[in-house]
């Protein structure tokens, strides 16, 4: 939900065309719903869902890009996927070590 709660450990490093989302939903510890990192789709949301792993003490983790209508055209949905990707699945995880 804050992705500059410790400063020793920054993942989200935005692009020129990108800018700092706003959590405009949550139900802790089980799901946030972040606004639109993208200025030119700003109706984009974020949501991740994190439910309990199948052993019961760690937490699976999906995201969903959640966007209206018109959809984006292929080359900018593939952005926004690899955007998320690269910043929650590489840079987060890798700040953990991992």
């Amino acid at each position: 939900m804050e992705p500059d709660r410790d400063p020793t450990r920054p993942w989200l490093l935005l692009l020129d065309d990108e800018q700092r989302p706003e959590v405009v939903e949550a139900d802790e510890p089980v799901l946030v719903v972040w606004s639109s990192l993208w200025k030119r789709r700003p109706d984009a949301r974020i949501r991740f869902e994190l439910p309990r792993d199948r052993s019961g003490f760690g937490t699976d983790l999906r995201w969903l890009l959640l966007v209206d209508e018109p959809p984006p055209d292929a080359s900018l949905l593939g952005h926004m996927r690899r955007r998320i990707n690269e910043l929650v699945n590489a840079r987060l995880r890798y700040t953990f070590g991992q």
